[in-house]
Order: C-alpha cells, then sequence, then structure tokens
C-alpha cells in the first residue's frame, strides 16, 4: 500500500499545534496515511473504512487533555451500552482497519487520573456541566451497575482506542500509554487481531486496564507486553440487565505469547459477563508481579455463562494469588444479597462457571495464598481440571491473607492453602508448596 504522509493534510508535529483537523480529514476512509517522526497534538479522531494509519519510528500521537471536546458517542462504559465519551481513537461500524507501526498513541492521562481520585472519594453525583450533560444523556444511569470507575457522577472518561460494531482489523507494533481510562477496548468486534503491541500505564493510575475484550468473537492477542493500573488482559460481555438483554458473547478468543506485568491479573474473565464468555485458549504467557495470574471474577446479577475456557504453559510470578476463581466478587456492588452464604434461587442474572482446564502451569513467589476458587452454593463451579502444574508461596509470604482476591462476604480463614468452596474439581500431579496442607476445603466441595 501507498501511504500519504499527515503532514500534507497540514498536521505539524511540534508538540503544541492541534491537528485535529489534519487527523479527521487525513483518516476518513480509504487511504493509508503515515504519521512521521514527531509529536503531533489532536483531539479524538475516527478512522473510516479500508484505512490504514501507519506510525512512523519516533511518531507521537498526544491526545490534547480537555473533557469538553471528548463529545458524547452511544458505546458501552463499563459493560453497559450508554452515551460516554469519544474515545481517544474511535474505529466505529466500520471494517478493515488497520493502524501499524512504530510509534506512539499516548492518552495524556495524568489529567484523567487527577480527576478520576477526586471525584471516586469526594463526589457522589454529577457536578460539572459535562458530568450534567451525559447525566441527561443517561437518565437511567443511578440504575446502572458500575465497576469502580466512576458512573455515580458520569465522570465517564475515554479509553485510548476502542473499536465499536467493526469487522476485519488489525492493530500491529504499536505502544499504547498513559491511557485516560481502558487502553485498548473491543467491542462489538469480529476478526481482529492483535499483535506485538506494547502497553504502559504507571500501576496506580486507576481503571487502565490492557487489553478489554468486550463482546467480540474470532480474536487472536499475540507477543504483546502490558504493563498497567488495572488488569492486564480481560475478557467482557456487557454488565447485569442491559448485558443480558443486548446478548452479545465473547467467542473464540486465542492469547499467546504474551508478558504482563504488574498488572491486577495477567489474564483476566470478568466481571462484566451477562452475555458468556467461551472458548478461550491462554497459552505460553508469563505474568509477572501482577496481583493475580489467571483470573476469573463476577458474582450474582452479573450473568453469563463462563465456559470452555483453556490456560496451558503459563508462568506466574512475583503475585499475591495464583489462581483466583471468584463469585462473591466485590466491586461495584450495592446489593449485600449478592455475598449471601445462603443457596439462593437460579435466576437469569446468576453467573456460572464450567469447564476450565489448567494445564502446565507454574507459579513461584506467591505473597499471599496459593490459590483462590469459590463458586456460588446454587452455581458451583463444574468441570475444573488442574493438572501438571506447581504453585508455590515466597519463603516469606507478606501480603494478608484476604489479598488474594477482591471479594465480600466470605468467613475469615488464617490457612495459605488454596481455598476451596462450591466446586467440583480434578486435580492432577499438582504441587503446592509452602503450606502444610494443599487445600483448604469448604463447603459444597467435590475434589479427585
Amino acid at each position: 500500500m501507498e501511504f500519504e504522509s499527515i503532514l500534507s493534510y497540514g498536521a505539524v508535529g511540534d508538540g503544541k499545534t492541534d491537528n485535529s483537523a489534519a487527523f479527521k480529514s487525513a483518516l476518513s476512509g480509504g487511504r493509508g496515511i503515515s504519521v512521521p517522526e514527531g509529536t503531533f497534538l489532536t483531539g479524538p479522531f475516527s478512522i473510516g473504512s479500508n484505512t490504514t494509519l501507519k506510525l512512523e519510528k519516533g511518531a507521537i500521537i498526544l491526545f490534547i487533555a480537555d473533557q469538553t471536546i471528548y463529545e458524547p458517542v452511544y458505546t458501552r462504559w463499563e459493560g453497559v451500552n450508554c452515551y460516554a465519551m469519544h474515545p481517544c481513537v474511535f474505529i466505529n461500524d466500520v471494517e478493515n482497519v488497520s493502524v501499524i507501526g512504530e510509534g506512539v498513541i499516548d492518552g495524556n492521562g495524568k489529567y484523567w487520573w487527577d480527576f478520576a481520585a477526586y471525584k471516586k472519594h469526594g463526589q457522589a453525583e454529577p457536578e460539572t456541566e459535562v458530568e450534567k450533560k451525559f447525566a441527561a444523556l443517561n437518565p437511567d444511569y443511578k440504575n446502572q451497575p458500575g465497576g469502580g470507575g466512576g458512573r455515580q457522577c458520569q465522570f465517564l472518561r475515554p479509553p485510548l482506542f476502542q473499536t465499536l460494531n467493526a469487522k476485519n482489523v488489525e492493530i500491529r507494533g504499536i505502544r499504547l500509554q498513559n491511557s485516560p481510562f481502558w487502553t485498548l477496548h473491543p467491542v462489538y468486534t469480529d476478526h481482529l487481531v492483535i499483535d506485538g503491541v506494547s502497553i504502559k500505564n504507571p500501576y496506580e493510575s486507576p481503571n487502565t486496564d490492557g487489553i478489554d475484550i468486550d463482546s467480540c468473537t474470532n480474536v487472536t492477542v499475540s507477543n504483546c507486553i502490558v504493563e498497567v493500573g488495572d488488569d492486564g488482559i480481560a475478557l467482557k460481555s456487557g454488565s447485569g440487565d442491559d448485558g443480558i438483554k443486548t446478548a452479545r458473547i465473547t467467542k473464540n478468543v486465542r492469547v499467546s505469547s504474551c508478558r504482563v506485568y504488574k498488572a491486577h491479573g495477567g489474564i483476566v474473565v470478568g466481571s462484566e459477563t451477562a452475555a458468556g464468555i467461551q472458548n478461550v485458549d491462554v497459552e505460553n504467557c508469563s505474568f509477572i508481579g501482577t496481583d493475580r495470574g489467571i483470573r476469573i471474577k463476577t458474582r450474582r446479577g452479573r450473568g453469563g455463562a463462563i465456559e470452555n475456557l483453556r490456560f496451558k504453559s503459563l508462568e506466574i510470578t512475583d503475585n499475591l494469588c495464583p489462581i483466583a476463581i471468584n463469585m462473591y466478587y466485590r466491586c461495584g456492588a450495592d446489593d449485600q444479597s449478592c455475598f449471601s452464604l445462603s443457596k439462593l434461587d437460579v435466576v437469569d442474572s446468576t453467573p456460572s462457571i464450567k469447564n476450565v482446564d489448567i494445564e502446565d502451569c507454574h507459579a513461584t513467589g506467591s505473597r499471599a495464598t496459593n490459590g483462590f476458587i469459590v463458586g456460588l452454593p446454587e452455581m458451583p463451579i463444574t468441570g475444573l481440571v488442574i493438572k501438571d502444574c506447581s504453585f508455590s508461596l515466597s519463603d516469606n509470604p507478606s501480603a494478608a491473607i484476604e489479598d488474594s482476591e477482591m471479594y465480600e462476604g466470605l468467613p475469615e480463614i488464617t490457612s495459605r492453602a488454596v481455598r476451596l468452596r462450591n466446586v467440583d474439581a480434578e486435580i492432577k500431579n499438582v504441587s503446592f508448596t509452602g503450606t502444610d496442607e494443599a487445600f483448604l476445603i469448604e463447603e459444597g466441595c467435590q475434589i479427585r
């Protein structure tokens, strides 16, 4: 493909000039556009069909830190279809789009993180004109579930890079950094390739997930490096009643040869699971210093069938807990019945987890426990197989036992062994080091 330079559309790479008009014109569709070395300041933009955007080595696309220019678009934000701020890069309702190269897309995140920190702890409802505008567009927002990002005040930060209702998209080689919110967020996208992408956000930056594959099908993620302030590589499919009604499953996803550092979880399923997440293969990945390695999180009210997941040949080092399968996930929940220890009725919003294979996975240096696997009394985890694995605590575990996973409603324990509750599992040729007993087996378990 031949490429036109963004310079021919009037762009200036001096880090000061507003290039919004140039990017809008150049990326309207049907051509190849290259961005040369330099820092190109811009507002949010969309990419049209049949377009390739190439970032040359040394090229930086830097987004303007001004929330008033991120106009409302109808999208999905933390699992709910609603109006939110225009993503920095938006691939919406198009097909055949590629973003490639060796350059950088920078979200100017600190501006957004500072606002988010204040609003999370000091604000309970919309206050600014921007927030009031979103509250008017989303009149039912008080009844919509959230995951901790700040829906209650309608400060609906933009993701750095989002695909929505798209088909045949590839993202290769680029670096994404300093995201305002979730970093790379494909939604309702079919046939997506993410290869050789690096993602970097500070660990303390709030809600800056690395890759969130959300109600997408036929996805390949490979050779990526992720270091972020929330979950590393996550799979989602909508939250609560809205996600159940939308009914867009995440299915046929393969993740391979990736490295994740420091994140809350290495490979994560949930907690937005309403439409189901099925047929997932994760292989030959390393999770270094992540809070959890393999992480599946959901709860009553989230909904969705989570099944046919395979995790193979993973190396998990210096974590809190290597395997966390949690149906008592606490974040964003207001209804305390979600955490009842009693057997409740199975309803449409009751999630399920079955047919999970964990094979040839090895964890060392765990600081909290060797594992946390907890299902619901009315919907136990079934078909779990763990084989040919090893899990080892650090010599002097430094973290609290309850740091294994973000849960609520469960009894306190004093053991760092693998916690099992409401689970049917087969465990073969697996070693556990650092505790007197391999397992803490609670109610509702069948372990073979």
